[in-house]
């Protein structure tokens, strides 16, 4: 089972990552910039990710357990919340923090880092 710990560890060995506490939870956010790709909920138990709107409706009708939104707070924007313990594995969990990572990310740190490119399967 992944754990707040794991997020925590991952997204911040990412190119640029810093954390900042927001709103009174943990923020991962690029510090060029400080654009949040992913956070933890305050139970440590769900964290939220950058997801294109387009995107979140299939992630959460292929898989529920995994995939949610939380109503009347990520309805306008480009985020999705993650159930950790759904999760299959840290290689999951890595995969969903660099997507979320990319879309953050300027393209001058895009540039600097193609290991981070999208892989098929991402």
């Amino acid at each position: 089972m992944t754990t707040a710990d794991d997020v925590r560890r991952i997204a911040l060995a990412l190119p640029g990552a810093m954390e900042k506490l927001s709103w009174g939870m943990p923020t991962f956010r690029l510090e060029a910039g400080g654009r949040i790709f992913a956070s933890l909920d305050d139970d440590d138990r769900v964290m939220g990710v950058k997801c294109p709107k387009e995107d979140r409706e299939e992630l959460i009708t292929a898989e529920p357990e995994k995939f949610f939104l939380r109503a009347g707070h990520d309805d306008n924007y480009a985020w999705i919340r993650v159930r950790l313990a759904a999760l299959e594995d840290e290689d999951e969990l890595s995969a969903i923090l660099r997507d979320a990572w990319r879309q953050a990310a300027p393209r001058t740190l895009l540039d600097a880092h193609p290991e981070l490119a999208a892989t098929p399967g991402e």
